[in-house]
Parts: C-alpha cells; structure tokens; sequence
C-alpha cells in the first residue's frame, strides 16, 4: 500500500466515499497482483515463496 492508502485505511485522512472506494478497489487489485506473484513464486523460486508466506502470514 502506499503511505496515502495506509492513512486511508486506518481513518487518518478525511475522505469521501468515492475516494474509500477508490483506495480499498485499488488494494484488492494489489491483492489479486501479489496472489498471481505468489503462485510463480511457489513454482519456480520455492525460497522466495516461503519468505513471502512468512512476511504476510505472521501471527505476531
């Protein structure tokens, strides 16, 4: 995400609805991005696949 989408999701920015629209869509294609990158990953670069999974599914 980028600093303005973080600040938007977290409720420090005064947005309209249309610009909350806009910020959770574009996150949802970021997601959608990093779920095609992680399947390439899995397949050809196992080591990065695994620091990936690590880095987004922390428990912590």
């Amino acid at each position: 995400m980028t600093t303005t989408d973080r600040e938007r999701i977290r409720g420090d920015a005064d947005i309209s609805a249309e610009k909350e629209y806009q910020t959770v869509h574009r996150i949802r294609s970021r997601i959608e991005e990093l779920q095609d990158d992680a399947a390439i990953l899995k397949e050809h670069h196992p080591e990065l696949h695994a620091e990936l999974r690590d880095a987004v599914c922390d428990d912590s």
